[in-house]
């Protein structure tokens, strides 16, 4: 399968690295973001018709092909959904945002091709992905990087600094008020009210709760007596369904915090909390912050598995630590025949420099140059 524009498929060293996506081509499942949303259109239009045209290699992939997954990447697969199927008749592409434990699942059952995960595959589910990957094994592709935002809603508050242990105890019921004196040591000057607090949560199995309770067992384990996961585990609390409901729900509630990615914080125009993170300036929540978050990252999967291992504790000037890569997961061998190159005509479209860099505009950073290198690799070596 040829790569996307062969000659300017390099991925921007600015990218924060999240492989976020879901689309059921045949074989793997992981997060979500918003509840149950999809991405679909059907190519009608002439080959090049769309402002992607002549950035997409069509090849010769044809069909449906269905995913599901992360709705961290479901903005992003939106946009990418429209502009592949614009550029490429003959192609319907159907992606679901469930949620990543959902996607996962989907996969491993064998309903979808690939699936979108904001948390790589566990061993167990490795060696499940047998069953339906003839011959191979379900592999991680990193896809879509973005950092996962700390929003709230206080009235009068405009500027607010939080760090790990403060949040830890803000979702973990311990810190109640905004007004509370750790609250008010980071924010000097601020009038804070003497709101309750009402933290928001997501409901369901989520990579991006596994991500933002990492980096609280990371940066706060004594405030954090958690093991994490990507089920929600403190007690208390409210919760949402899906990144999306969780911005909303925050946006409706005079008090209210939650965690989200980016682009949800974005398109609900809420402010985000600044971190201290031991840097010498509270750091804000950005896709270039993320980017340099992500640059630390190390692959820690084996074979053509890409996996990557976040620093949740860095202390780099201006670097965001409350990052996630969604990965596209699918077979490594044994991938559907009928949507195999479809399906690779697609990853190569989004893994491509192009695509990367038409979702900064939605709160996403571009694949590291390293990162993608390997990442279109590892496309072309699907069978």
């Amino acid at each position: 399968m040829k790569l996307l524009r062969k000659n300017g498929l390099r991925a921007t060293a600015l990218g924060a690295l999240a492989v976020s996506g879901a689309l059921v081509l045949t074989a793997c499942g992981s997060d979500d973001n918003s509840s149950g949303s999809s991405a679909s259109a059907s190519a009608s239009g002439p080959a090049g018709a769309s402002q992607a045209a002549g950035s997409v290699d069509c090849g010769k992939g044809s069909g449906n092909l269905l995913a599901s997954g992360s709705t961290a990447q479901q903005n992003a697969m939106d946009q990418w959904v429209k502009n592949f199927m614009q550029s490429c008749s003959g192609t319907q592409i159907n992606y679901k945002g469930i949620g990543s434990g959902a996607g996962v699942q989907q996969f491993l059952q064998g309903q979808t091709a690939f699936a979108g995960s904001d948390s790589p595959l566990k061993p167990e589910q490795i060696t499940q992905s047998k069953k339906v990957c003839s011959g191979g094994q379900a592999i991680d592709l990193p896809m879509v990087g973005g950092p996962i935002s700390v929003i709230y809603n206080v009235p009068g508050v405009d500027n607010l600094t939080l760090d790990a242990p403060t949040l830890a105890k803000i979702f973990n019921s311990k810190i109640t008020k905004w007004n509370d004196p750790a609250i008010a040591k980071l924010n000097p000057g601020a009038k804070l009210p003497a709101t309750a607090i009402q933290p928001f949560h997501r409901s369901d199995d989520s990579g991006t709760t596994d991500n933002f309770t990492k980096y609280l067992i990371a940066a706060a384990k004594s405030d954090w007596p958690f093991s994490g996961g990507q089920t929600w585990q403190a007690k208390g609390g409210q919760s949402a369904q899906g990144s999306a409901n969780v911005a909303s729900q925050v946006k409706q509630t005079a008090g209210a915090i939650g965690y989200a990615e980016l682009s949800y914080a974005n398109s609900n125009q809420l402010p985000t909390v600044q971190l201290n993170t031991g840097a010498s300036a509270p750091v804000k929540v950005s896709a270039d912050s993320a980017s340099k978050a992500i640059a630390d990252a190390k692959v820690v999967g084996t074979g053509g598995d890409l996996a990557l291992q976040l620093n949740y504790t860095t202390k780099a000037e201006g670097a965001w630590p409350i990052t996630l890569v969604t990965n596209e997961i699918l077979c490594d061998k044994g991938n559907k025949a009928a949507t195999l190159d479809a399906t690779k005509s697609f990853l190569n479209y989004i893994a491509s420099d192009d695509a990367q860099k038409q979702i900064t505009s939605l709160g996403y950073a571009p694949l590291p140059d390293n990162i993608a290198t390997q990442v279109r690799t590892a496309i072309g070596s699907l069978s």
